[in-house]
């Protein structure tokens, strides 16, 4: 009867072991918290602002309530300032189980105010989606094409088949470090002074004052 006893207790030790999964991909899925939310631009929305409520936390992916609709035609331009650099590793896009549905993406980095006109250039890495209403699919990016990324848009260009586009989340995956901007300046300033020779800045006025 003792041998019972002990069965049981292995096996609730072991359950645990998968719990932890999901809570790790929130975390990597936390670069939503490094976006500048009142800088970000989302150009044809439907209604002005909706555009950022898709970039929310992992356990409101599948949040109905916010989401961006398209409303000219069936493209989306995300413009998504970052806070700091950003290696970007991983993209979800998760929208309505039908046609409205994003089929293609094309990802942009470093072009701040990006227009639609702009959208005819190379991307950096493109993508055909495939219906994601669970979110659960992510896209790997070239991880060499998307180190210290500051500035990156977002152009779908294409759904499957809808006169409008919907999109309830989008997830980023990835690094991230802190801008230091005043280190930089302080660099700048030294390099400016460095081939200036005080002592001879200050010598050459009294000389010229006492002749």
């Amino acid at each position: 009867m003792s041998g019972h006893g002990h069965g049981h207790g292995h096996g609730g030790g072991c359950s645990c072991e998968g719990e932890h999964e999901p809570a790790e991909r929130g975390v990597e899925y936390g670069l939503y918290r490094r976006i500048d939310l009142d800088k970000l631009q989302c150009l044809n929305e439907s209604r002005d602002g909706d555009g950022r409520r898709v970039f929310k936390p992992w356990d409101q992916r599948t949040d109905r309530e916010k989401f961006v609709e398209s409303d000219a035609d069936e493209e989306l331009l995300f413009n998504i300032p970052f806070t700091g650099s950003v290696k970007l590793k991983g993209i979800i896009i998760s929208g309505e189980d039908d046609d409205s549905h994003p089929a293609e993406i094309r990802l942009f980095k470093n072009i701040p105010q990006m227009s639609f006109d702009d959208t005819g250039r190379e991307p950096e890495q493109a993508f055909r989606l495939n219906r994601d209403p669970t979110a659960e699919l992510e896209y790997p990016t070239k991880i060499a094409r998307f180190t210290n990324v500051n500035h990156l848009s977002i152009h779908i260009s294409k759904n499957f088949g809808a006169e409008s586009t919907k999109v309830f989340y989008i997830g980023l995956r990835g690094e991230y470090s802190e801008a230091h901007r005043h280190e930089v300046t302080i660099c700048n300033y030294e390099a400016a002074a460095n081939p200036a020779d005080h002592k001879v800045d200050t010598i050459i006025p009294q000389t010229n004052f006492i002749s």
